[in-house]
């Protein structure tokens, strides 16, 4: 028993995400794909093309992605630091020759967010040159 709970979060949790999410978009395709089907069967003079892509999902603007990618560096980078605080404050606080898994673990958590939070940041600040000026 002490075992199958590690191999189903380990292993079997991911697959079934995986799998539900992709059951999901291919659900998502085929109920779009009839829809068109039923609109070109009921009526020929229907325009298929403006059909398809009212029935196509909806993709983000430049601007939008640029904005997504300032959030996720702020917020990771914030993150990264809010564990690195944290990390120094256990360092601070130990007791002498006790664990050090309470100083390493935010440490090392904090770090990884914290590049993280840095390259969506830089990303940002690059491509955002690259954006025309007016966009609507």
């Amino acid at each position: 028993m002490e075992l199958l709970v590690p191999i189903f979060i380990c292993c079997v949790l991911p697959i079934a995400i995986v799998a539900i999410v992709f059951w999901s978009r291919i659900n998502a395709d085929n109920k779009r794909s009839q829809v068109l089907i039923k609109a070109i069967d009921a009526n020929n003079n229907i325009d298929a093309d403006k059909l398809a892509e009212a029935l196509r999902q909806p993709r983000k603007t430049a601007k939008e992605i640029l904005h997504g990618r300032l959030l996720k560096g702020c917020i990771f980078s914030l993150g990264g630091l809010a564990c690195m605080i944290m990390s120094v404050i256990n360092y601070l606080n130990r007791e002498p020759g006790s664990s050090m898994d309470s100083v390493e673990i935010p440490g090392l958590c904090g770090g990884i967010m914290l590049a993280l939070g840095i390259s969506f940041l830089i990303v940002y600040f690059v491509t955002r040159k690259q954006l025309p000026e007016k966009e609507d």
